[in-house]
C-alpha cells in the first residue's frame, strides 16, 4: 500500500472513531488508539508496519510539549506553586516508589523498576482535562487538583524524556556516562536558552511584520522543528528542545498567535501518533495471558488510586466524595507512556515483550476509566440521595438580608453589604466551595436554601429581603417557590441565567430579576459604540433605548414563553421596531 493510501485509511479511521469514542465520553484519545488498534496488524491488518509511520508521527508530540510550554508562564507556576509542586511531587513520586517495589517483587532489576515506576506514574493530561470539562468539573475541588497535578506530570516528563535517551547510551557502551557528553547536553540547554532569549522575539517579530500569514506559521515550525533537532543532535528528546523553545515564549506577545498556528499540526500528527501506538498495541497478549494483563492493571490502577486518595484527604483539599473522584479520573496511565516506552524501545532498556504488556495495560486502564468513573458518580449520587447531610447550624441573630447562593454573584453582593456594615445570611449547598470560601475568610453556612427548615433556622420569617442568586435554574427555582409560599413578605431579588428562566421567576410573581450578563453586555456595548467614534451622549441613548425595549420585549414574551414559534415572531418585530426606531431618531 503506498503512503497515499495509507493516508486515507489513517483519516477514514480517525474521523469514524474519535467522534464516536469522545461521543460516548471516553475522549478522542482512546477514539484514536481504538481506531490504530482496528486497522493495525493486530487487528483487521489494513497497515502491515507501523513504525515507519510512529517516527513521522511522533512530530505530534514534540508539538504537544511547545504548546505545554507555552502555556507554562512562569508567573502561572509560582501563583499554583503550592499545589503544583507540594501535591503533584508528592503523587508522582509516592505512585513511581509503590509500583517500583511492586516491579521488584515481581522480579525485575532496580533500575529497571524505577524507571517503569516513573514511567506508570503520569496519569493522561489530554484524557483528565478532557472528561472534566465535558463533566463541567474543572472548577471543583477534584478538578481544580486534578490539574495541579497534572501541571506538576508534565514537567516531571520532560526530564524522563532527557534522561532515557542518556541511561540507554550508557547500557548499549557497556560503560558510565561520559563527562564530555554531560558537557555537550549542557551547552547544548544553555545555548539554546541564551540564543532563545536573544534571537526568538525579534525572528518572530520580522515575520509578523511581513503580515503573511503563510510565513509567520513557517517561522514557527522553524522554531520548534529546529530546536527539536538541535537537541536530537547533542544526543536528548526532540521534544525536550521544543518544550525550551515553548518557555521561552511562554511571556510573549505572539503566545497565542503561536499557539494557533501550531494546534492544527499538533491535533493531527497527535492524533496520527496515538494511531500508530494502536497499531503497535499487541492485544494478542489480552487474548493469550488475560490474567496477567489485568493484574498489571489492577495493580497500577488501585496503586495510584490509594496514593491520590490519601493524598488528597491529607492535604485537606477535598471532602470525602471528591476524593474518591480525583482517585477514580486519574488511576490510569497516561500518553506519555507511550512516548517514554517508545523511547526505551528504542533504546533497548527494557525487554520488547514487558514493554508490550505494559503499553497494553495502559492502554486498558485508560479504556476502563470512563466506565470506573461513571460508576463513581452513581454510587456517589445514590449515597448523597440515602445519606442525610449535616448541614450547619445557624446562631439566633437573625439578619434582614438572606443570601441564597454564594457563588460570584453572590459574593459580590456580600462585599458591598459588608462596606456599608449590614449583616447577612448567606447559604450554600456545594460544600467544596463553602470550603473554598471560609478560607478567604467569608462567613457562609452551608445550607439547602430549598428546604423549609433551613430557611427557618436562618430566619427568613424575620428577614425583610431575599437574595436568590443560585447558579443552576432549577435549584434557583426550588427555592423561589418554597420562599413565595411559606414566606410571601419576603422581597426577592433574583438572579436569572437567561430570559427562559427569568419567565420562569416571573411565573412565580417575582418582580426584580436581573439576567446575569445583560447589563455587562450592555456597558461592553456601549464601549464598542464609543471606540467607534460615536459621541457619549448618542451611545447612552441608544443603549437606553435598547434596555427599554428589551425589557418589555420581556413583559410581552412572558404571556407566550411556552410557544417558541411565537417568541421568534416577537424577537423579530421587536427587533426591527427598535433598529427603525434607532435609524428615524438618528436621521438621514
Amino acid at each position: 500500500m503506498s503512503l497515499l493510501q495509507e493516508s486515507v485509511v489513517y483519516l477514514l479511521a480517525a474521523i469514524i472513531m474519535a467522534p464516536i469514542s469522545r461521543r460516548l465520553g471516553f475522549g478522542s484519545v482512546l477514539g484514536y488508539l481504538a481506531a490504530g488498534i482496528i486497522i493495525g496488524p493486530f487487528g483487521v491488518g489494513l497497515i502491515r508496519d507501523p513504525e515507519h509511520i510512529l517516527h513521522f508521527a511522533e512530530l505530534g508530540v514534540v508539538f504537544l510539549l511547545f504548546i505545554v510550554g507555552l502555556e507554562l508562564q512562569p508567573s502561572r507556576i509560582w501563583v499554583m506553586r503550592k499545589m503544583i509542586f507540594g501535591l503533584g511531587s508528592a503523587q508522582v513520586f509516592l505512585s513511581a516508589a509503590l509500583i517500583s517495589l511492586l516491579a521488584l517483587a515481581f522480579g525485575l532489576a532496580t533500575t529497571l523498576a524505577i524507571t517503569i515506576g516513573l514511567i506508570l506514574a503520569l496519569s493522561s493530561t489530554a484524557f483528565v482535562l478532557q472528561m472534566l470539562a465535558e463533566k463541567k468539573q474543572l472548577t471543583t475541588s477534584h478538578g481544580r487538583a486534578a490539574f495541579s497535578i497534572l501541571l506538576f506530570q508534565d514537567l516531571a516528563a520532560i526530564p524522563l524524556i532527557a534522561i532515557l535517551p542518556v541511561l540507554g547510551a550508557s547500557s548499549t557502551s557497556g560503560g558510565g556516562f561520559s563527562l564530555a557528553q554531560a558537557g555537550i547536553m549542557m551547552l547544548t540547554i544553555v545555548g539554546m536558552i541564551v540564543g532563545g532569549r536573544i534571537l526568538l522575539r525579534p525572528v518572530l517579530h520580522i515575520a509578523a511584520k511581513s503580515k503573511i500569514p503563510e510565513i509567520f506559521t513557517a517561522t514557527t515550525l522553524l522554531v520548534v522543528i529546529g530546536a527539536a533537532i538541535l537537541m536530537q543532535l547533542s544526543g536528548m528528546s526532540m521534544v525536550l528542545g521544543a518544550f525550551i523553545a515553548g518557555m521561552l515564549l511562554a511571556d510573549s506577545e505572539y503566545r497565542h498567535q503561536l499557539e494557533a498556528d501550531i494546534a492544527p499540526f499538533k491535533g493531527l500528527l497527535l492524533g496520527l501518533f496515538f494511531i500508530a501506538v494502536g497499531m503497535s498495541v499487541n492485544t494478542g497478549l489480552l487474548l493469550e495471558s488475560p490474567a496477567r494483563i489485568l493484574l498489571i492493571v489492577t495493580l497500577l490502577m488501585l496503586t495510584k488510586a490509594i496514593v491520590l486518595l490519601s493524598l488528597a484527604r491529607s492535604f485537606g483539599i477535598c471532602d470525602s466524595r471528591s476524593a474518591m473522584s480525583l482517585a477514580v479520573i486519574m488511576s490510569q496511565g497516561g500518553e506519555f507512556a507511550f512516548v517514554l516506552f517508545g523511547i526505551a524501545a528504542r533504546e533497548r532498556l527494557m525487554p520488547a515483550s514487558l514493554i508490550d504488556e505494559l503499553v497494553l495495560a495502559v492502554a486498558v486502564s485508560m479504556l476502563l476509566t470512563p466506565f470506573i468513573y461513571t460508576l463513581n458518580e452513581y454510587i456517589g449520587r445514590r449515597m448523597a440521595a440515602s445519606i442525610e447531610p449535616v448541614y450547619d447550624e445557624m446562631d439566633d441573630d437573625h439578619h434582614d438580608v438572606i443570601i441564597a447562593g454564594f457563588g460570584r454573584v453572590g459574593q459580590i453582593i456580600a462585599r458591598l453589604l459588608n462596606i456599608i456594615g449590614k449583616p447577612f445570611t448567606a447559604l450554600e449547598i456545594d460544600s467544596s466551595q463553602v470550603d473554598v470560601v471560609r478560607r478567604y475568610g467569608s462567613t457562609v453556612h452551608y445550607g439547602d436554601a430549598s428546604r423549609l427548615d433551613i430557611l427557618r433556622a436562618a430566619g427568613a420569617e424575620h428577614a425583610k429581603l431575599f437574595v436568590l442568586a443560585i447558579d443552576d435554574i432549577e435549584a434557583s427555582l426550588h427555592t423561589a417557590e418554597a420562599v413565595v409560599r411559606h414566606f410571601p413578605h419576603l422581597k426577592i431579588i433574583a438572579r436569572a441565567r437567561n430570559r427562559r428562566h427569568a419567565h420562569k421567576l416571573m411565573d412565580l410573581g417575582i418582580e426584580h430579576i436581573f439576567r446575569e450578563t445583560l447589563l455587562s453586555s450592555i456597558a461592553m456595548s456601549e464601549q464598542v459604540l464609543k471606540n467607534m467614534g460615536i459621541d457619549e451622549k448618542e451611545t447612552q441613548r441608544i443603549a437606553s433605548s435598547f434596555r427599554e425595549h428589551d425589557a418589555r420585549l420581556l413583559m410581552e414574551q412572558h404571556a407566550i414563553h411556552d410557544s417558541e414559534e411565537h417568541l421568534i415572531q416577537s424577537a423579530k418585530d421587536t427587533a426591527a421596531e427598535l433598529e427603525s426606531l434607532l435609524r428615524n431618531d438618528r436621521g438621514p
